[in-house]
């Protein structure tokens, strides 16, 4: 066998297993079975606490030692599972007979058959990925991407007196403060994420087509309902009554689609932000030993933004499929959710890289205020939309009967390079209030900014307390 065919075939799990190390904790193979003993296992306890079919009920020990399953689960642990699945050739199987050999070697044989009782693998299974996939967004996606929009509103707030050319359709606009810019990528990203906090992680569990049939059969006179609900409630999940053989994972698609929303607003915020570089508004800090071209000594480029990019178009491209194809499946089961569902590591994985970059990014660029003055200081044609307007309101007062504003400014600016000067001595002669004339004269383009700092008061800034 060539060396090469034992690498890591995706990125992932080689070049930047570091970065995404800590969601395969929950989203690996091995996470999944981890959460699998756990679902057999907490449904042994619960059968037993209420002494089903004659069951005593398990002690402290008892329960803690069997809970041990779950709990110091080990690489010993990982290769025992694939060792039994190699041969069952069914994971949730193989996960019953790690079970069953734990009651026998705990001397709790009696109790063997409350393995799996009444359950289909998906029972197993749905409860297992809500599991992990509520702690790899909460413990491991969430805190990256509030450390992201943490550091975003640390920027925005110290640059929100700084005013800097807009562009709309690239062309010289309505000056802006770069602060208020970011603030707007703050806030899109709190009002998304708040949606991504309101997902609820639902779980069913209730045999092999969701009628409770095999319950009832053993045991026609219990409330199997009410079990159903405590156990999946008991897990931390809101619990679905109403399913096929599979819980419908229409949760599933909506928590993907909110987080590629999410990625999409940071996609936009790279995009920006590259430009930007381009631009001069920000300068890139050069980084000790790092290279920005082979042949090109100078350059430092915007890698961190680039390949946050990528990344957040590959993460959409996965949780935008996961999405769509989930809710589909064919009368009460197939399994084209099983191969589809073990790659939500993979999307989160490529989303986590993206905030790893860029956090990483924005801690390595700074505002250049002088690029920004230069460029405001050039197209004091934008203030013509200032002059219109003002015109405008001096009309309808009475003050002033030019007519057609718009029209005259237009002339003036429109396609031109028009100085400070050149528009003074146009103001000066405005048939305009002295107040009117006063207020136009004294604007400049740095200054032409509005609201835009005030408005950075509308992110929420108890984040930075």
């Amino acid at each position: 066998m060539s060396p090469l065919s034992t690498q890591p075939l995706s990125p992932l799990d080689g070049r930047y297993q570091q970065q995404v190390s800590a969601l395969g904790e929950h989203l690996s193979e091995a996470g999944l079975n981890r959460a699998r003993i756990q679902v057999e296992v907490e449904w042994i306890i619960h059968l037993t606490d209420r002494e089903m079919f004659g069951a005593r009920r398990l002690a402290p020990e008892e329960q803690r030692q069997l809970r041990q399953l779950v709990t110091e689960f080990d690489d010993d642990d990982i290769a025992d599972l694939a060792r039994r699945e190699a041969v069952t050739r069914h994971d949730v199987k193989a996960v019953e007979y790690v079970v069953r050999d734990r009651l026998t070697a705990l001397g709790l044989t009696e109790i063997a058959e409350l393995t799996h009782f009444a359950c289909t693998s998906e029972d197993i299974n749905n409860l297992a990925y809500a599991i992990t996939i509520r702690a790899a967004v909460r413990d491991v996606w969430l805190p990256k991407v509030h450390s992201v929009v943490e550091a975003l509103r640390q920027q925005a707030l110290a640059l929100r007196d700084v005013p800097m050319l807009a562009h709309t359709h690239g062309q010289p606009a309505t000056p802006t403060t770069m602060g208020k810019e970011l603030a707007v990528v703050v806030h899109r990203l709190e009002l998304l994420l708040a949606t991504v906090d309101e997902v609820e992680y639902r779980g069913k569990f209730s045999g092999a087509t969701g009628t409770f049939s095999a319950h009832l059969a053993a045991d026609p006179d219990h409330d199997w309902i009410s079990a159903s609900r405590d156990f999946v409630t008991g897990l931390g999940l809101t619990w679905n009554p109403l399913t096929t053989q599979i819980e419908s994972h229409d949760w599933q698609a909506q928590l993907y689609q909110r987080i590629s929303h999410v990625g999409r607003v940071l996609h936009n915020l790279c995009t920006d932000v590259w430009s930007y570089i381009s631009m001069g508004y920000f300068r890139q800090i050069p980084q000790e030993g790092a290279t920005g071209s082979s042949t090109m000594p100078h350059k430092i480029n915007p890698i961190r933004f680039e390949n946050a990019e990528a990344n957040l178009e590959l993460a959409s491209a996965l949780l935008d499929s996961l999405a769509a194809t989930l809710v589909t499946s064919r009368l009460q089961r197939d399994l084209t959710d099983s191969t589809t569902q073990r790659n939500i590591g993979v999307a989160l994985g490529h989303s986590l890289l993206a905030l790893d970059n860029i956090e990483k990014g924005l801690g390595e660029i700074a505002i250049d205020e002088a690029a920004l003055g230069r460029d405001l200081d050039a197209n004091w044609e934008v203030l013509g939309e200032a002059i219109q307007t003002v015109i405008r309101a001096e009309v309808t007062a009475g003050r002033s009967s030019i007519a057609d504003p718009y029209a005259m400014l237009k002339e003036l600016t429109r396609g031109n390079r028009v100085g400070a000067d050149e528009l003074r001595e146009f103001i000066d002669g405005l048939d305009i209030s002295p107040e009117a004339k006063a207020r136009l004269r004294e604007l400049t383009p740095s200054t032409y900014t509005g609201a835009a700092s005030q408005l950075v008061d509308f992110i929420d800034t108890t984040g930075s307390e």
